[in-house]
């Protein structure tokens, strides 16, 4: 028993050792447990401070990133973003069909002129001081010293309206510049008004009712020019009202008809508006490859005239053709137009002479014409270019039509253009222009056009 006692008190003391060794050790392990949680969440917080300071970072850089960003995914960018509130609560447009679009454009261009005649002088305050009128070039005067104006009636303002449906397009435009007149002078205000250029709708590029450039004309071959116009001696320049319908490269048109007369012998001229027939035209664009267009209209009008004493009508046929064209030579380009006819003078160099004049017996004679210019256009650079080129027209007005009748008037330009910035353009022109009458008589004019022009 006492060996029982013995074994039995050994292995009680064997246990309690072994659980003071238990004890000792998960008093030893309990600070250092605690000490690796202290650690661990030490380095959380000092993880998500890191994180915080990362995102920080990121925000800030936010705008520049989706400013950099293609289209693609700066579109997403706001697509994502909270709304931006609207400019307006209704469309600019609020009776417009829908799928109805507006714009608005146009340019400011300021305009400053000298310019010499020889041989008479341009009314003060008169459209030759603004622009070049060949038929205004004074003949048979005293030299004019230098004149100086300026002006900004070039100036425009374009609006217009895009209509797009499952089935039909159509297209509206009004453009207007400064060149109304009678509302103020150079003494104190320089006011003036504004008057309609274009105002017409179109339907799915076929159908044009209203007012813009006449069919028999070729606005797109003209040349760059300080000038509202630039070779008006041999271009056809008309706007009027008109019915059109183009096909491809054809259109036909109906268009606002006119007759201008020149009396028996001379005298003021007699503008007719005694048609009933409108002027037909019909005309055919190619364009090339390479860029270059060509073009050719021909033009059939009515000659018509009414007279009280005696009771009597007169009328007569009008025909004309005239051919048109850029053509590429690199970066540099040549622009030409000729217009030959009877009785379409008033298509040409703002109605410079008459349609026809009118003989003995009041019968209306159609005066012949041939009118033309060429242009060549180089570029130096993507910012400067330059223009000279060369207009002429003559009329055939016979005996019957007197000595003061316009035989033939010509001009030579020469101009350089600096673009400095997008839509700024700074040019300069001069020229040399002359005019002949039927009596032989002639006059010139020299002019230094300016311009300064800024489209928005």
């Amino acid at each position: 028993m006492a060996i029982n006692g013995l074994t039995l008190g050994s292995v009680n003391m064997k246990k309690q050792a072994k659980r003071t060794r238990l004890m000792m050790a998960l008093a030893v392990a309990m600070p250092v447990w605690a000490w690796a949680d202290e650690a661990r969440i030490l380095a959380l917080e000092a993880r998500i401070v890191q994180l915080e300071q990362q995102l920080n970072v990121l925000v800030k850089q936010l705008p520049d990133a989706v400013a950099a960003a293609p289209p693609t995914a700066k579109a997403a960018a706001v697509a994502t973003s909270a709304p931006v509130a609207a400019i307006q609560d209704i469309t600019i447009t609020p009776s417009a069909a829908l799928g109805t679009k507006f714009f608005a454009s146009g340019f400011v261009k300021l305009d400053a002129m000298l310019t010499r005649t020889a041989d008479g002088e341009l009314a003060d305050g008169g459209i030759a001081r603004d622009l070049y009128v060949p038929g205004l070039t004074p003949v048979g005067g005293s030299a004019e010293s230098v004149d100086i104006d300026s002006h900004i009636k070039f100036s425009r303002l374009i609006f217009g309206t895009d209509t797009v449906s499952d089935t039909h397009t159509v297209q509206t435009r009004i453009e207007m510049d400064f060149f109304g007149n009678g509302l103020g002078d150079e003494r104190f205000n320089n006011a003036s008004g504004l008057v309609v250029r274009h105002a017409y709708a179109q339907l799915d590029n076929r159908w044009l009712v209203g007012q813009t450039w006449s069919t028999f004309m070729d606005a797109a071959t003209l040349p760059e020019s300080s000038d509202l116009i630039g070779p008006t001696d041999g271009t056809v320049f008309m706007r009027q009202p008109m019915l059109r319908y183009s096909r491809g490269p054809f259109m036909f048109a109906l268009e606002n008809p006119e007759t201008t007369l020149t009396p028996f012998r001379g005298g003021t001229r007699i503008s007719s508006d005694d048609n009933f027939v409108p002027d037909l035209i019909g005309r055919y664009n190619h364009k090339f490859a390479s860029g270059g267009t060509l073009g050719v209209a021909s033009l059939l009008r009515q000659l018509r005239y009414d007279t009280n004493a005696p009771a009597r009508s007169e009328s007569a046929t009008g025909l004309g053709l005239s051919v048109f064209g850029k053509l590429p030579m690199g970066s540099d380009d040549v622009r030409f137009a000729l217009t030959v006819g009877e009785g379409v003078s008033r298509y040409l160099a703002l109605n410079e002479d008459n349609d026809a004049v009118l003989d003995e017996n009041a019968a209306i004679m159609p005066v012949r014409s041939v009118a033309g210019y060429v242009a060549y256009r180089h570029l130096f650079s993507p910012q400067l270019r330059s223009t000279v080129f060369f207009a002429r027209g003559d009329y055939d007005n016979s005996a019957l039509g007197g000595l003061l009748q316009t035989k033939m008037s010509q001009s030579l330009h020469f101009n350089l253009f600096y673009s400095p910035l997008p839509k700024w353009d700074v040019g300069a022109e001069v020229f040399y222009a002359e005019r002949e009458l039927e009596s032989g008589a002639r006059g010139n004019l020299w002019r230094l056009h300016t311009t300064v022009k800024y489209a928005f």
